[in-house]
């Protein structure tokens, strides 16, 4: 990608909806993190996908032991 492109692709993204827009800044501050070495910040969106399974262990739904195995399975597979 040139500079060119990149100018061209920020002039086309103040058309965008607020949100995509607000994604794309996250997106492009996750990179910037990585290539400074800094740590990893999660996102809004990632934050409110774990407090809904913290919420789901406390009140007390846990995946059964046959259950993380097969998960396990999976992902060795994979």
């Amino acid at each position: 990608m040139t500079m060119m492109d990149l100018k061209n692709l920020l002039k086309r993204v103040q058309s965008w909806p607020e949100e995509a827009q607000d994604e794309l800044v996250a997106v492009a501050n996750q990179i910037e993190n990585e290539l400074q070495g800094r740590d990893y910040l999660a996102s809004r969106e990632e934050l409110q996908i774990i407090d809904a399974a913290m919420a789901s262990i406390d009140g007390g739904e846990v995946a059964s032991e046959a259950e993380i195995k097969a998960a396990f399975a999976k992902f060795r597979s994979a």
